[in-house]
């Protein structure tokens, strides 16, 4: 079985910045992309940014120039560096990734169980 656990969240005000982490353990043949979603109250879920094995990454457009992701294979890791926080950042914030378990297996989609960032005003 495999694990996504997200860390970091918080309260911060209006310019702040968090630091999210999201750590993959169980049962890992390997990682193919790794991204962060995020959820606010009667929004759909969106994607705010993804990275490839390659490193090569992707994100909205409304965190461009403020949030940078990352990813450090050796601890199956990848984060999310958010600067410059706005109130409309505030929702839940998801990690996910594709990962194979097995050589014998394909790759399948694993979720985190969230982490709330709030930004107040």
């Amino acid at each position: 079985q495999v694990q996504l656990v997200e860390s970091g969240g918080g309260l911060v005000q209006t310019g702040g910045s968090l630091r999210l982490s999201c750590v993959a353990s169980g049962s890992i043949f390997a990682i193919n992309i790794m991204g962060w979603y995020r959820q606010a109250p009667g929004k759909q879920r969106e994607l705010v940014a993804a990275i490839g094995s390659g490193d090569s990454s992707n994100y909205a457009d409304s965190v461009k120039g403020r949030f940078t992701i990352s990813r450090d294979n050796a601890k199956n890791t990848v984060y999310l560096q958010m600067n410059s926080l706005k109130p409309e950042d505030t929702a839940v914030y998801y990690c996910s990734a594709e990962i194979r378990s097995s050589p014998r297996l394909s790759y399948s989609r694993a979720w985190g169980q969230g982490t709330q960032v709030t930004v107040s005003a």
